[in-house]
């Protein structure tokens, strides 16, 4: 009997095991993670997965060191009080793929076990296992294993990435680089490529060989999912998210979008809770795929990045394709990585007037680096996607149309709903055509409307402004004096 007293509890023996072998934080939603000593994974403490789970490394660990094998209940609690403590303990982030580090570097996951990663560096690029206080990673079952990237590549894994692809144009080429390198920063938002052509012009080989580069060779691509918790939860678990065969695009798909590439916060209910809440914060990288998605929205097509392919002259198999992508794909990281190196340590301006300043800055470093032409292909590109939103947009054609009438340097300014009145008589005309489906009803409407159509509408030199008087709030049309801002040179 005074042996039972004296054996220590279960609990406390895993604890103990736990506290030695784990390092255990928590994240600035509140999340725990247990971090094994001298390994760069992290893994949720809460995790229930199959595979992976942090229950299930700790009872092959202690079994492996001859600790004992332990019920549920003891496991339970000694977890239980771990979480607990940890809570008290200071934060720290944890990433996907990618990560910034001390002293100006960033790092790559390469998805292997035993931890070994890229570090990114003002002066080159190393691979070595990330100190665990510098670098947390999240693994998911998204998480492939990408290939030790090849040194001294001189640049010419760029060369066999683009014999593979399709891509219509040089300029093209150049935008693609510029968005695999800034995938590979984890600061900076990059538009969502958008890859197009005839069919049968390997669109969708294309986006999985550029996702392939960044995410390994498990990772391919997805139909779009049919509502936002759904496409949230793919953008949590990976790095990338990418969409393919997009025909049609829902406005909820299309804010989503937006809030994918430049940023946002979404908070649910946590579950079997009254009052807590779920906290999930995500930029991703996103790359979509289709013939034709319709009539694109103002706010989504200043994030876009579309790039062209074109039918190739000769047809390979699946097979071939794939062993000779898998074979040079070493090397074609390696020259990435060289080419990251480089544009990072190129000091120029930054473009001021797009949407995407850091993408704009980034393919200035780029020119500078390459002399590649990319920020006048990223200007020409945008340019052609105002073209597209005014083309699918009555209101946008019937705007510019009343603004012919108006003299340069003169404005013009009416209510919301005498300007609804004003563009709806043109639009009608003397025919008196019906008004088309979607057309605003309201002042207010048509005033929200204008508000998202503002970027697309300035860079044809027509300036929307709103303000209150006295008398109430007016819109005001303008059209600025001087000759109009010079085209951008068209890439394709």
């Amino acid at each position: 009997m005074a042996e039972d007293d004296d054996k220590t509890p279960a609990r406390v023996t895993i604890t103990d095991y736990a506290q030695s072998h784990f390092r255990y934080f928590r994240t600035a939603e509140g999340t725990v993670y247990a971090q094994r000593n001298g390994h760069p994974v992290a893994r949720p403490m809460r995790s229930q997965g199959t595979t992976g789970s942090h229950r299930q490394e700790l009872i092959v660990g202690m079994y492996r060191d001859g600790v004992g094998v332990f019920n549920g209940t003891a496991l339970k609690e000694a977890l239980d009080l771990i979480e607990a403590l940890a809570l008290y303990e200071e934060t720290h982030a944890v990433n996907i793929r990618v990560a910034p580090g001390f002293d100006g570097a960033t790092w790559l996951d390469l998805g292997r076990d035993d931890g070994q990663s890229v570090r990114i560096h003002p002066t080159g690029w190393d691979i070595l296992t990330p100190d665990p206080r510098e670098v947390c990673w999240r693994r998911t079952q998204l998480t492939g294993e990408l290939p030790l990237p090849a040194k001294d590549t001189g640049g010419k894994g760029i060369d066999l990435l683009m014999r593979l692809c399709n891509f219509a144009t040089a300029e093209t080429e150049c935008l693609a680089i510029a968005w695999l390198i800034g995938c590979l920063g984890p600061s900076v938002p990059v538009p969502a490529p958008f890859l197009t052509g005839p069919q049968g012009a390997g669109k969708s080989t294309a986006g999985r060989m550029l996702l392939r580069i960044i995410e390994g060779m498990s990772g391919d691509l997805r139909r779009a999912p049919k509502d936002e918790g759904d496409l949230l939860a793919a953008v949590a678990a990976g790095w990338i998210t990418a969409l393919d065969n997009l025909s049609h695009m829902t406005p909820d798909l299309s804010d989503a979008m937006c809030c994918i590439v430049t940023g946002a916060e979404s908070v649910k209910r946590a579950l079997f809770s009254d009052g807590d809440v779920f906290r999930l914060g995500y930029r991703r990288p996103l790359l979509l795929t289709g013939i034709d998605v319709g009539v694109i929205r103002p706010d989504l097509a200043e994030r876009l990045l579309p790039l062209r392919l074109e039918r190739p002259r000769i047809r390979r198999t699946e097979a071939e394709l794939w062993a000779e992508f898998a074979e040079v794909l070493p090397v074609i990281l390696g020259s990435l990585l060289d080419m990251t190196v480089k544009v990072r340590a190129m000091d120029v301006e930054t473009p001021t007037d797009l949407r995407m300043a850091d993408f704009a800055h980034l393919c200035a470093q780029l020119d500078a680096a390459a002399g590649l032409g990319a920020l006048p292909a990223y200007r020409a590109s945008l340019d052609d996607l105002n073209d597209d939103v005014i083309e699918g947009d009555l209101l946008a054609q019937t705007v510019l149309k009343h603004a012919e009438s108006i003299e340069p340097g003169a404005e013009q300014r009416m209510t919301s709903t005498q300007w609804l009145h004003c563009l709806s008589r043109l639009h009608s005309g003397e025919e008196l055509r019906p008004l088309p489906k979607g057309w605003p009803t309201t002042g207010k409407v048509l005033s929200d409307r204008l508000k998202r159509l503002q970027p697309t509408l300035a860079a044809r030199g027509v300036l929307i402004d709103n303000g209150r008087t006295s008398e109430g709030r007016y819109l005001e049309m303008t059209r600025p004096a001087g000759p109009p801002p010079p085209e951008p040179q068209r890439a394709f």
